[in-house]
């Protein structure tokens, strides 16, 4: 796996291309998290918030539903307002009948809608919060890049945990 930034053409790329870049090598830091691991070690939750490898991916599909999908506009397949409202947690729960096939399909879904949204906007476009706030959509790639190396962190926690495997990438 390589680097979105790794040539230099990339590293001196516009500000869009530089701010996509940044979030998808975030994306890849949690996939590489989830490599080689059994369903089991997936789902294990490892500290005491009952956060696991799966969850992250989980909460993070649902992250970018709400942020590039719901924001702007877009159809989405985010947690339901009900579902939340009843377990605020709900999105990072890994349920005994979701699939680890399934939770993946749902975070390259979430992805592939959220970079939809980013090709077919401006960068000063602006869409609406949940909260009514306005925002930019400089201002949601750099909160979801932010929100994803977050989580990548914890990720790599959880990993290490798990079986000693820390970094970012293959080679780190």
């Amino acid at each position: 796996m390589t680097s979105p930034l790794s040539t230099a053409s990339e590293k001196t790329a516009g500000e869009k291309r530089v701010l996509v870049a940044a979030l998808e090598r975030q994306r890849q830091a949690v996939l590489w998290k989830l490599e080689d691991l059994d369903d089991e070690r997936l789902r294990r939750p490892l500290v005491p918030s009952g956060t696991s490898l799966l969850g992250i991916a989980k909460h993070l599909a649902s992250v970018e539903h709400g942020w590039f999908g719901r924001t702007f506009g877009r159809a989405n397949e985010e947690v339901p307002e009900q579902a939340l409202a009843e377990d605020p947690h709900a999105e990072w729960r890994i349920h005994p009948w979701e699939t680890t096939e399934g939770v993946l399909a749902y975070y390259a879904r979430a992805r592939a809608a959220s970079d939809a949204v980013v090709s077919e906007l401006k960068l000063t476009d602006r869409g609406t919060t949940r909260g009514g706030d306005a925002v930019s959509l400089r201002w949601v790639l750099v909160h979801m890049t932010e929100e994803t190396a977050r989580h990548a962190g914890h990720a790599d926690v959880l990993r290490e945990l798990l079986d000693g495997r820390t970094g970012d990438r293959p080679g780190a």
